[in-house]
């Protein structure tokens, strides 16, 4: 018998990067991203997701990342047949636009898919260890499984992992992103929200890294005053992040779930060497 690695398995380039700690940074610097975007911004405000839990977005995302990554293969099915159901009950004509929205629509599921895969590499990258090209398009690929568990037909997405970051580069510079109450919103939450206690002791780094690794065209959008110190501040605490990493307890280096999955296949192994 063997055990269910889910969809990955710890071989897998996607195991050995989200299971990092600092890899969840880029859960909130995506979030920032999927909300300037506004026919994002206007499935959020139809939901009413960011006045009734202003967290809910940016913690079912990241839960939904670690669970494809980490759960077994029903647990991914499951937890994507969830916010898929929910897509499908989110659409309309947006206010601020004009423009009709659809949570399914190929073009929206693109872009948070791609803001997400884009920035948990960005922080892997400054935190732990640069990717060969090779290992940034494996991710890319494994990727590409999750895009399809969300509904992401795959000929929407670029073939390789730097046509994804030129695809990203090409919205930011575009007229497609704009400032709208929900970008807001999202941007006053991730500023002086409510911080959930368990990350709250961290809370003020991610902030601080969130805004200042966007784009600069987006840290201008969302009123950022950005400096060459604050650029120093932010490339020595990533630095420090990197350094200090190996010597960390792995409780303080790697996700839960990926430290479950683990026990997970441990337990297996010991039962079948049991039995054998």
């Amino acid at each position: 018998m063997t055990a269910d690695a889910g969809y990955f398995g710890p071989q897998s380039i996607s195991w050995q990067v989200n299971q990092e700690m600092t890899v969840l940074f880029g859960g909130a610097r995506a979030l920032l991203m999927h909300a300037a975007h506004p026919l994002v911004a206007a499935g959020a405000r139809q939901t009413s997701m960011y006045q009734r839990d202003p967290w809910a977005r940016l913690i079912r995302t990241l839960q939904l990342q670690s669970t494809m990554t980490f759960g077994t293969k029903q647990e991914a099915d499951e937890a994507a047949g969830r916010i898929n159901r929910l897509h499908f009950k989110v659409n309309g004509i947006d206010p601020v636009t004009g423009e009709s929205y659809d949570a399914v629509d190929p073009d929206l599921l693109l872009w948070v898919h791609a803001c997400l895969e884009v920035s948990s590499v960005y922080f892997f990258e400054r935190t732990v260890r640069r990717l060969r090209d090779e290992e940034r398009d494996r991710y890319h690929h494994e990727n590409l499984l999750a895009a399809d568990l969300m509904l992401l037909p795959r000929q929407k997405v670029p073939a390789k992992f730097v046509d994804l970051e030129n695809y990203v580069a090409g919205v930011v510079a575009s007229d497609r992103l704009v400032m709208t109450d929900v970008a807001a919103n999202v941007a006053e939450i991730i500023r002086q929200g409510p911080v959930p206690s368990i990350i709250k002791p961290l809370w003020g780094f991610i902030r601080f890294a969130a805004f200042g690794t966007l784009p600069p065209r987006l840290r201008d959008l969302y009123g950022v005053t950005w400096t060459s110190g604050r650029q120093r501040w932010l490339d020595l605490n990533l630095r420090m992040l990197g350094g200090v990493r190996p010597f960390l307890p792995e409780r303080f280096r790697l996700i839960f779930p990926a430290r479950q999955a683990k026990a997970r296949m441990a337990d297996h192994g010991r039962a079948n060497s049991d039995t054998g």
